[in-house]
């Protein structure tokens, strides 16, 4: 028997050993071989931003088609000034990732050395329990009955000898427990490793395709340098900009009204569903309710004619003892019938909101109570102001400031990118969907650093200054906009 004994406790120890071994080092290869969480999450972002897009691309298309056939030197710039905005972009989301997944892996081994010490005290107050076991043996329970002792006594002992083996089983689930979360530990802190190195990749990718992309755009600036000049003083395209970015607020504006209703139609209907559901559930309770009712008043009514007729017989009997009467049959009881369930109504057709992802961030209000608080998108000196005149051109329907390259342009208040995307005279624009039908625009960018559909607070960073589409200087094009049309920003925002 001790012999027995000490191979349990070895084997034990060694089975303790090889889980530590496997929880800490041993599940690299496996966790290696999967797809990082990362990945999945890119995937199905992508797939949800390429449906959102396409509609903007299409409304783009619309826009277009109303323009006669013209050649515009900005639109040969257009390709590389989306490229490079992109790759600042990735740049962007690459650094804040990084930033993110060292900051989870810091946090896991700090989780891991808890643990760590944790499974070693565990480990160390294990071993110390199966030495005393050892010691005493298995048989004390089997002594204390064929002791002979006060039973008191040995009821006492039993209990508590009950108490430590329970004490030992918790400890041994406690560190299975730990043992596991070991584990989970390692595959978590490989997938971020993993993670990393994904990044890393990516990084050198976009910054070589960056580094590419501003050398093809230089070349292409300067071969153009004439024809940029030229057509920058053509009255014509600078009318033609102002009616296209008004055409793109007109139809943005008319798609978030569509999908507010979309998406207040849906909450109806999924309240008119609610409120039918909630109806027919009270019917079938007050149903069930009424036929148990119903069943329980039957019951007693066949309980009391059983009695009665017991009764009846009875004093029958005793009033004529000689003669025998049969007994009447008794009548079989009624079973309480269920009143028919109703059908189910139908549930409406889900009316899918197109693109819900359009719709605004803010309640509405929200953004006109901030008129005369909201401080500038960008740093920097105002070379025009709204309603200045541009030469012999018309009028400024915004703010331009001067600002040097790769300066962060910050949203000016709460709400959700609606546009984000290369546009004819204003170069990389980013539009924000404050509610209330109030818009904020900033033209002219070198990178766009959020996509449509992201919700951004006011301060956010959502674009780096530049000068795309065909300006002559590095800055920003601001305006805001309620139901469509350019307003003086000046009473608004802080310059």
């Amino acid at each position: 028997m001790s012999l027995n004994r000490s191979q349990r406790a070895r084997a034990l120890f060694a089975a303790l050993g090889v889980a530590a071994a496997l929880a800490f080092g041993g599940g690299d290869a496996l966790a290696a071989a999967k797809q990082t969480n990362r990945s999945k999450q890119k995937a199905a972002a992508e797939v949800e931003r390429a449906a959102l897009q396409q509609k903007l691309n299409a409304l783009k298309r619309d826009i277009g088609q109303t323009e006669s056939a013209r050649e515009d030197a900005a639109d040969t710039l257009a390709e590389s000034e989306q490229a490079i905005s992109n790759a600042n972009r990735q740049l962007r989301e690459l650094a804040a990732e990084t930033e993110a997944t060292t900051a989870k892996i810091t946090e896991l081994s700090t989780e891991r050395e808890r643990l760590a010490g944790t499974i070693a005290s565990q480990k160390g107050q294990l071993a110390k329990l199966l030495r005393e076991q050892y010691v005493a043996g298995n048989e004390d329970r089997i002594k204390l009955l064929l002791s002979g002792d006060n039973p008191n006594r040995i009821n006492r002992d039993l209990q508590l000898m009950s108490y430590v083996s329970q004490a030992q089983a918790a400890l041994i689930e406690s560190l299975r427990t730990n043992l596991a979360a070991v584990e989970t530990n390692q595959a978590e802190a490989q997938n971020a490793r993993d993670e990393l190195v994904e990044i890393a990749d990516e990084e050198r990718q976009q910054k070589a395709l960056l580094e590419q992309q501003k050398t093809k755009h230089a070349a292409l600036v300067a071969s153009l340098s004439q024809k940029l000049d030229t057509q920058r003083k053509e009255v014509g395209r600078i009318e033609r900009d102002e009616q296209r970015m008004g055409a793109l607020v007109t139809r943005l504006n008319k798609l978030i009204e569509e999908q507010a209703r979309a998406a207040a139609a849906e909450k109806a209907r999924q309240e008119r569903l609610a409120a039918q559901r909630a109806a027919k559930a009270k019917a079938e309770a007050e149903a069930r309710a009424l036929a148990a009712a119903k069943a329980k008043a039957e019951r007693e009514r066949l309980a009391r004619e059983s009695r009665e007729q017991r009764q009846a017989q009875k004093d029958a009997q005793d009033r004529e003892p000689k003669v025998v009467q049969k007994p009447e049959p008794k009548p079989e009881p009624k079973i309480a019938q269920r009143e028919p369930v109703k059908p189910e109504p139908r549930e409406e057709a889900a009316a899918r909101p197109s693109e819900v992802a359009l719709a605004p961030a803010a309640p509405a209000g929200a953004f006109a109570s901030l008129k005369g608080q909201m401080r500038a998108p960008v740093g920097g000196r105002v070379a025009a102001r709204f309603g200045s005149k541009r030469g012999d051109g018309p009028s400024w329907k915004g703010v331009f400031i001067l600002a040097g390259e790769g300066a962060e342009i910050r949203s000016v208040a709460q709400g959700r990118v609606v546009f984000a995307d290369w546009l004819r005279g204003f170069g990389n624009l980013i539009i924000v969907d404050h509610g209330g039908q109030y818009m904020s625009i900033y033209g002219n960018n070198q990178s766009l650093l959020k996509r449509v559909g992201d919700v951004v607070k006011g301060g956010d960073v959502i674009a780096a200054a530049g000068n795309s589409g065909g300006n002559e200087e590095s800055g920003l094009y601001f305006e805001l906009r309620h139901q469509g049309r350019a307003f003086d920003p000046a009473g608004w925002v802080k310059f």
